[in-house]
């Protein structure tokens, strides 16, 4: 019966991040390096909101787009910390994570042999719905631009087929973003052309100098905004996701949310709102946590002769490999194999990430001290 499964899906695989990571989580003492979780707990008080709504009996279907108090929440949040306006009542839907975001976001907006234009290397999420929407991904090298998708590099892949253009910012897996100058010119470049703009900001509460700045403050009506609590209020099981984009258009993605999820969770919901008000600030914590080990993985990695920019945002690293002359694969797997630590191949990046390894460091200074020690030594004994 296998001959009956839909060929698109068949030709798409597991992310290269999952992979890995499942590939080698048995091996024993393993530091792993691998996951972009974050270390700390959910706050106690977002906790308490999710025990209320279930002794609460807020359990059944909310709106399909979330209940209204969370749609206006978010829609404040935004507002507030990136200077982002959009109507609560049209403008924003509740998802099951950023991830579903996406997915409807391009099942809305994609269709047969249109191109959908990527900075590689890029989070290995994007290009398998793409592709199973029938459209085509094309990359941008990035690695000589410090990894960021700027209009110079952008503009030779336009072309009467690019329907979308996806910012990914703050980036997983480089950790780099945009600076205002450089999505000023995006935005010159693309006013007048009919073409959408996915821009991912799930990292948007984890910068590490000035604010996040979203392009949606300049192109507000061809911008479609990712976002979600995942990152910025440790919340990745809570699956809590937002897409914010103008009422004609959410008002399609709409109907596409209804029929594959009904609503995200009603709980989870109360939870988030939780996040967003009293919570507003939760981040704060974490981003000078992370700050901090930022700073020191990139003192260590640097003195120990790799080359790695330096991020800006999220938290990753993505050192280069090349001189070793070793496959990024064939590294990581002899890194957990001789040393007991795992990083993530560059090479489930896309093929531009081919030569480097993505290390994150939302671990404990203690677990990544280890890690790196070990890395340290496993580079000693392959450049004698």
């Amino acid at each position: 019966m296998e001959h009956l499964v839909n060929s698109r899906v068949k030709d798409i695989e597991i992310s290269g991040i999952r992979k890995f990571f499942n590939m080698v989580a048995n091996s024993p003492n393993l530091i792993s390096l691998t996951i972009g979780q974050p270390d700390f707990p959910t706050p106690e008080h977002v906790k308490e909101a999710g025990s209320r709504a279930i002794a609460d009996n807020f359990t059944t279907y909310t709106h399909n787009a979330g209940f209204l108090e969370l749609r206006k929440a978010a829609c404040e949040f935004v507002q507030q910390k990136y200077g982002l306006t959009y109507d609560f009542e049209q403008e924003v839907i509740v998802t099951v994570g950023a991830s579903q975001a996406i997915d409807i976001a391009f099942r809305t907006i994609l269709e047969e042999d249109v191109e959908v234009i990527l900075p590689g290397p890029v989070y290995p999420g994007y290009e398998p719905i793409i592709k199973m929407c029938g459209a085509k991904p094309v990359y941008v090298d990035t690695r000589e631009n410090g990894f960021r998708l700027t209009a110079e590099l952008v503009e030779p892949f336009i072309n009467e087929n690019t329907r979308c253009i996806v910012l990914p910012y703050p980036s997983n897996p480089t950790g780099v973003t945009l600076s205002e100058q450089e999505i000023l010119e995006l935005a010159n470049l693309l006013k007048d052309k009919p073409i959408w703009i996915l821009s991912d900001e799930i990292y948007s509460e984890l910068v590490y100098a000035g604010t996040h700045q979203s392009i949606a403050k300049w192109l507000r009506e061809k911008t479609i905004v990712i976002n979600g609590l995942s990152k910025s209020h440790s919340m990745t099981g809570w699956r809590i996701g937002f897409l914010f984009a103008s009422a004609f258009l959410t008002a399609h993605m709409l109907k596409v949310h209804q029929y594959s999820v009904s609503c995200t969770s009603s709980i989870s919901q109360k939870a988030a709102f939780e996040a967003l008000t009293t919570g507003f600030n939760d981040a704060d914590y974490m981003r000078k946590q992370y700050k901090k080990r930022r700073d020191y993985v990139y003192k260590r990695l640097t003195e120990m002769g790799l080359e790695v920019e330096k991020p800006t945002g999220a938290f990753y690293m993505f050192p280069s490999i090349k001189k070793f002359g070793k496959t990024s694969f064939d590294f990581a797997l002899d890194l957990v194999n001789q040393a007991g630590v795992a990083v993530v191949p560059g090479s489930a990046f896309s093929k531009y990430g081919e030569g480097y390894v993505r290390l994150s460091y939302a671990y404990s200074l203690e677990t990544l001290e280890k890690g790196l020690d070990r890395l340290e030594r496993y580079i000693k004994t392959i450049s004698k």
